[in-house]
Parts: C-alpha cells; sequence; structure tokens
C-alpha cells in the first residue's frame, strides 16, 4: 500500500485530500499542530508543526518507523493573516511565511531522501489562486503562495530526472476553513481600516459561497493517482479561472483597478 504524508489534515482542504487518499487506498499519516498519536477516520494522526524543525524531525521519524518510507508527500497545512501590507509587523510576516512557506520547504527536504533511495516519489505543494495574483488586504498570505509557486516551479525540473514529480494544487475559494488559523493583523491604522474592513466582507461572502472541500480533496486524490500528475492542478470557480487568466492579458492599472472596484476599495482622505 502506498504511502502519504498529509500536512494540515486537521480541517478543510488538508483532512479532505487525506480522507480522500485513504479512500483511495492510500495508508495516510496526516500531520497537524492539533494532533496528538492517534487514529481519525482511518488516517494515522500524528502531532506536526511545520514551523518546528524539531516536530518535522520527530514526525518524520515516527511516520518511517510505522510506514516506512513515504511514496508521497502533499503540503496542505496553511494560514492566513488579513492586512494592510504597512500594518503587518515582521512577526506577523514572519509567522505567515514559516507554516506556509518555510514548512513546506522543511517537508521536502524531510522527504527527499527516501523518495532519491526509491527512484520516485511524489509531491504536492498546495499554492492559490492568490499565488497568481494577489488582493488587497491579503499581502502576506499572496507573498508565501508567490514564493511557493516559484519554488515549486524550479522543484519540478530539478526532481524530474530523478524520477520524482511535483505538483502545485491552486484552489479558489472553498468554504469550511477552520477560523483558529486565520487572523488580522494587531494594527490597523485608521486609513485602512474602511477599505479592510470591506474587504474582508467580500472575502469572508466569497469563501462562504465558495466550493465544497470534500470535491477538491477527491480530484486531488484522482490526479495523485494518474500514471503522471500534472504539473498544475487548479480547482476553482469559473469567475476565478477567469480573473488568474485576465491578470495576466489586461494592463496592471486596469486589473488592479477592477480588484479595488470588486472589493470595495475606496479613495480614502484620511491622513493617519
Amino acid at each position: 500500500m502506498a504511502v502519504a504524508w498529509v500536512t494540515g489534515a486537521s480541517s478543510g482542504l488538508g483532512y479532505y485530500t487525506a480522507l480522500a487518499l485513504k479512500q483511495a487506498g492510500w495508508q495516510v499519516l496526516g500531520g497537524a499542530r492539533s494532533f496528538s498519536d492517534e487514529e481519525k477516520d482511518g488516517i494515522h494522526c500524528l502531532k506536526l508543526d511545520v514551523s518546528d524543525q524539531q516536530s518535522v524531525d520527530s514526525f518524520a521519524q515516527a511516520a518511517l518507523a510505522r510506514f516506512g518510507q513515504p511514496d508521497a508527500l502533499v503540503n496542505a497545512a496553511g494560514v492566513l493573516n488579513i492586512g494592510a501590507c504597512e500594518d503587518y509587523s515582521e512577526e506577523e510576516l514572519r509567522a505567515v511565511m514559516e507554516v506556509n512557506f518555510f514548512g513546506m520547504t522543511r517537508m521536502v527536504k524531510a522527504v527527499l531522501p527516501h523518495m532519491r533511495e526509491k527512484g520516485k516519489g511524489r509531491i504536492v505543494n498546495f499554492s492559490s489562486i492568490n499565488g497568481l495574483m494577489a488582493i488587497p488586504f491579503q499581502g502576506a498570505y499572496a507573498a508565501s503562495k508567490h514564493a511557493i509557486e516559484g519554488y515549486s516551479e524550479a522543484l519540478w525540473m530539478e526532481l524530474s530526472p530523478l524520477g520524482i514529480e511535483v505538483m502545485l494544487v491552486e484552489p479558489g475559494d472553498h468554504r469550511g476553513g477552520s477560523a483558529k488559523y486565520r487572523s488580522r493583523s494587531a494594527l490597523c491604522s485608521p486609513c485602512y481600516a474602511d477599505n479592510r474592513e470591506r474587504a474582508i466582507e467580500r472575502i469572508e461572502a466569497d469563501e462562504a459561497a465558495g466550493a465544497f472541500p470534500k470535491t477538491l480533496g477527491n480530484k486531488v486524490a484522482k490526479v495523485m493517482s494518474l500514471r503522471k500528475m500534472p504539473p498544475r492542478l487548479r480547482v476553482a470557480q469559473t469567475v476565478q479561472h477567469l480573473a488568474a487568466m485576465l491578470h495576466d492579458i489586461l494592463p496592471n492599472r486596469l486589473f488592479f483597478g477592477l480588484l479595488n472596484l470588486y472589493y470595495g476599495i475606496k479613495p480614502n482622505k484620511t491622513k493617519n
């Protein structure tokens, strides 16, 4: 039975991907900060904080001891912080990057020696539509997802001669994300306050109307069972596919203006 490690497996897209893989016949080891050593819906769960190298090492050692070398790694752990780019503290920016980007790289480094030894393996990195285009007041998240895009493209090229495949998953809005992994910047300067609140209302409305995470999990599991994975899998609503296309076609000033209009960003006369 093929073995898959899945990070961020306690809720949302990570959980439904882990569940779909289990139902597709994989032996799944799920990692999350809230887990103890337990079984959940047929998934073997281990505590994992991808922002902590010692936790990553402990997870890898326990997973290897129980089920042997991994055949696949799914990096689905992620956090989001809503705020103006100016308002983010360095600690808030680092916290997002530590989980979303550096957490991914730690896990990749943990599995690669074993995949190289086997001469095969599959690495699936969760990016986002926001890895292709930013939206207002999600600068930290967009930056981390853009970093994942670039890293994964390079990784694909470096690993393909070794028989190891890499796939980027680019989800659009999905329902059911855990609130504990979503925060707001501690500082909100008056000049951004009204626009930030309008943007948050739009973001929350879009997520509430988003796709079911189970659908994404099933698609990821199906693609991971193919003879060859595609370099990218975008799972989004039609309007989000269109937005990603328009980002590359329209003049930047026009496209950014349209996004500002959509998210309710208005001229603000507040100076502070």
